[in-house]
């Protein structure tokens, strides 16, 4: 694998989480292993990836 266990049982925060991209990211971050934490405003847009995803399940998240 390309990144090894780099991020096997590590805490990473990823910032707007609910975004397109954000959450495409924690969503690889966790096939990786990561422990991920996501803080983030609402939801951009609708139709949503994080929603499709079913995301907040996954994650540990925080909305401001």
């Amino acid at each position: 694998m390309m990144f090894g266990n780099t991020f096997k049982n590590k805490v990473v925060l990823v910032t707007g989480h609910t975004g397109f991209k954000g959450s495409w990211l924690a969503l690889w971050l966790k096939s990786l292993g990561a422990d991920v934490v996501g803080v983030s405003v609402d939801i951009p847009s609708l139709p949503s990836h994080f929603k499709a995803t079913q995301l907040d399940t996954q994650i540990e998240e925080h909305r401001l």
